[in-house]
């Protein structure tokens, strides 16, 4: 897992390696998962349409498959100007 912006820093670290069990399925079923690990995951994790993420590096929707990948990243959506 990958952390970026306000989610890494409610977390208090970048990234951790993860083993979700058996049921994991999709993003968002990860990211309800790591909610429950611990008061901070759960406070960057709160509002979970506040969330953007990446699969294995590619942009991707919440219910994307996490099943088979290698790297899993969240952030807050990014603006640019």
């Amino acid at each position: 897992m990958m952390y970026f912006a306000w989610v890494r820093e409610r977390i208090g670290r970048g990234s951790e390696t993860v083993a979700p069990p058996a049921g994991i399925n999709t993003v968002r079923d990860l990211i309800d998962w790591l909610a429950t690990s611990s008061a901070a995951h759960a406070a960057a994790f709160a509002d979970i349409a506040r969330l953007r993420a990446a699969v294995d590096q590619t942009f991707v929707g919440l219910d994307a498959s996490v099943i088979g990948a290698r790297e899993v990243a969240v952030f807050p959506p990014v603006t640019g100007g």
